[in-house]
């Protein structure tokens, strides 16, 4: 078994114990804990490559809710270390990424629906990555996408991920993916 494998299995233990230790903790509550922080874990793919992430998830740093307006928003923080893996035999085939993303999540009316976005800084251990030279090891992290409250302790999103360096040093050729993540809060 690699490496990559051994890493994929691990967090997807772990991702499964929180679960099921979160669900045999929870007492009713309101569908969005904000006094909850979580574990999360996110699969992404893209072209290029393949990446997996632990992260976590701080409790809600701020929210608001209009008194005539629709749902409300909230703003937490996400912090992950992620492993990414090139596709198609591409070198330098891995890198090592640290990231810190501030997430805005809006939650339309009182239901289990939500969109996110956030954009924050990420550290990546090398400039050169699937046959690409990114650099700089300073790059953004774009975040968008949907989400579903499936428990009071178990959120899924599904996300369009963009990394670059924003035009600071060229080339800039960033990564696209398409992430999946599942949080579990506790």
């Amino acid at each position: 078994m690699g490496r990559l494998a051994v890493f994929r299995f691990l967090m997807l233990g772990a991702a499964l114990m929180l679960a099921t230790g979160a669900r045999a903790q929870v007492t009713p509550a309101p569908l969005s804990a904000p006094d909850r922080g979580g574990i999360m874990v996110q699969l992404a793919g893209g072209p290029d490559a393949l990446r997996t992430t632990l992260g976590w998830e701080t409790p809600v740093l701020w929210t608001h809710r209009s008194a005539d307006g629709p749902g409300r928003i909230e703003l937490t923080g996400e912090f992950g270390l992620s492993y990414w893996d090139a596709r198609q035999g591409r070198q330098p085939a891995s890198l090592w990424q640290l990231s810190a993303i501030p997430m805005l999540r809006w939650w339309p009316g009182d239901g289990r629906f939500f969109v996110e976005g956030g954009i924050g800084p990420t550290l990546v251990s090398r400039t050169q990555f699937a046959d690409k030279a990114i650099s700089t090891a300073f790059q953004f992290g774009d975040h968008l996408g949907v989400g579903y409250q499936f428990t009071p302790a178990v959120r899924a999103s599904l996300r369009l991920a963009h990394f670059s360096n924003a035009d600071i040093k060229q080339p800039n050729p960033g990564f696209t993916l398409l992430q999946l993540s599942l949080t579990c809060l506790y």
